[in-house]
């Protein structure tokens, strides 16, 4: 019958529409304080593998060490690099939103053990430009790679602030001397993105 032509019809339309509304994805890194954070809009389609990719580019990480992904209880990451994980290539944020995954870890070199919680949040209206994946939020910088982890940092953060401490010197060359905790500009987290994507 035509009336169930127009609701199939009009269903499509809002499948199409709603597919096109990227994630809103909070990002933080746990155990500093004041939090490290950033906030991304990814297409749901997008693998973790892209998003371990954002991640990297959108927090300023280097990538030099291995990652996993914790979606309860099961671990995903690149099985070339890492034993017993699941292919993080073959799981797209639409599948963990669908079976009810709200939050999640994304863990970032196991030595310094850098342990970011994921919050997939409400839906939000897409960008103009329609660059995915994009930052359109966040606050402070990145820790430096191999500083310690979320403890080492903290420590770093107490030394870079007394200029007496008998590590200053030591600590301002190893960082260097323009590390500022409190910086974040939006526009290098989004042209790292670009970069990385490849968006034009």
């Amino acid at each position: 019958p035509l009336w169930e032509r127009r609701i199939m019809a009009k269903t499509a339309a809002q499948t199409r529409t709603a597919s096109k509304v990227p994630l809103s994805l909070k990002v933080t890194l746990y155990g500093t304080k004041p939090p490290v954070w950033r906030r991304l809009l990814i297409p749901g389609e997008m693998t973790l593998g892209d998003l371990h990719q954002a991640i990297q580019a959108a927090m300023g990480w280097d990538g030099g060490h291995l990652h996993a992904f914790d979606i309860a209880g099961r671990q995903y990451g690149d099985p070339d690099s890492l034993d017993e994980v699941a292919d993080e290539e073959r799981l797209t944020l639409n599948k963990v939103r669908n079976t009810g995954g709200s939050r999640f870890t994304y863990t970032y070199d196991f030595g310094d053990n850098w342990e970011h919680t994921v919050l997939i949040e409400r839906p939000r209206r897409p960008l103009e430009a329609d660059r995915y994946p994009a930052c359109i939020a966040g606050k402070r910088n990145c820790p430096p790679e191999d500083c310690g982890g979320p403890w080492g940092y903290q420590d770093l953060l107490a030394v870079l602030a007394d200029p007496a401490h008998p590590e200053y010197l030591e600590r301002v060359e190893s960082v260097g001397e323009g590390f500022d905790p409190e910086e974040f500009a939006i526009e290098e987290a989004n042209a790292r993105l670009a970069e990385r994507f490849a968006l034009t």
